[in-house]
């Protein structure tokens, strides 16, 4: 059975080489040492020293597949290139800062032995800023109701996928993408194991709060119910303001002397423009996207591969969206 791991990387030249050759280590010991490395280059903004590493561990081992991107796509379109070009019965996503451990891959083999189709590794406590963890309940509180989450899963970027789940999601031609929205269209048949969280290697994360929002922002090409939130809280203000209108009528009616409040008003009139103008921004987020679909925005452009046969890549229409650079070693 070949195990391949796949890793976006985004200014990882001082982590990659160390997560790759501990990962390799681990695999040995846990006795599946038929595996392959996918690393995704996501167009990292370091004046080219992180594709400098990668093309040297190319070219010094055959079991490492680069790919560079021509511009910065995302972490999960970024995955989605390495899931494409990955050829293992058993997909393993990890990040590329040291924080998502190989010594953590046992805890999730032996879920995952037991015949799940998907299996997440999560974090009691994560090695995050207070703001960094309320935004983590908030994803997971919103995703739960968006997608019919399971109650008792909880995800990260720490995964076990089988190789028919991924064939699935990879037909997935949109540019906004969620992998978790796309795995769960394929199964739920998942389970969720706890890990320990390692403080990052080196530096500090790389996404800034609108990346992040961008990030959370793609669960709404899965999911109609923001649409339908929309409908039932319009029908709610306009009902209040209906029965408002009459009490005003009837106070203004036994009082005749009863003085209209102009600064009520005004609150009155900016809330509700406000709230239909957010209604009309999520409506038109919709539409936006339904544009780009029509428009075959590609969720990726591949500038170069490294190691990557061109026999080894999946037959799927969104190659045909994605434009292929050169091809070396």
């Amino acid at each position: 059975m070949l195990y391949s791991v796949v890793i976006p990387c985004y200014r990882s030249d001082q982590t990659i080489e160390h997560v790759v050759d501990q990962t390799r280590e681990e695999m040995v010991r846990l006795g599946r040492a038929n595996v392959e490395f996918v690393l995704v280059n996501d167009c990292s903004p370091d004046g080219g020293k992180t594709i400098q590493v990668l093309r040297k561990m190319a070219a010094e081992h055959r079991d490492v597949k680069v790919i560079d991107l021509a511009r910065n796509s995302g972490q999960h379109n970024a995955l989605m290139a390495a899931l494409r070009h990955a050829d293992g019965d058993v997909i393993i996503g990890m990040d590329d800062d040291g924080q998502t451990h190989p010594s953590q891959l046992g805890k999730l083999f032996e879920t995952f032995d037991q015949g799940y189709d998907l299996v997440y590794g999560y974090y009691p406590e994560k090695k995050h800023n207070w703001f960094r963890n309320l935004g983590s309940k908030f994803n997971d509180l919103t995703i739960n109701m968006m997608i019919n989450k399971p109650k008792d899963v909880r995800t990260s970027s720490y995964f076990l996928v089988r190789k028919f789940v991924r064939d699935y999601a990879i037909q997935y031609k949109g540019s906004y993408t969620y992998l978790l929205g796309l795995f769960m269209r394929c199964t739920q048949n998942i389970a969720s194991v706890p890990i320990r969280h390692f403080e990052r290697e080196v530096g500090e994360s790389g996404y800034t709060l609108g990346q992040l929002i961008r990030l959370w922002s793609s669960v709404l090409g899965f999911s109609v119910i923001p649409l339908r939130m929309a409908s039932i809280a319009g029908f709610f203000f306009a009902g209040v303001g209906f029965i408002m209108a009459i009490v005003v009528f009837l106070m203004k009616f036994m009082r005749p002397d009863m003085s209209m409040g102009w600064p009520s008003l005004m609150c009155a009139i900016t809330f509700f423009f406000g709230l239909n103008f957010m209604f009309l921004g999520m409506i038109g987020e919709y539409l936006g996207r339904m544009f780009l679909g029509m428009n075959r925005e590609p969720q990726y452009v591949i500038k170069a591969m490294y190691n990557v046969s061109a026999s080894a890549e999946c037959d799927v229409d969104i190659d045909r969206e994605v434009n292929r650079g050169e091809e070396i070693f």
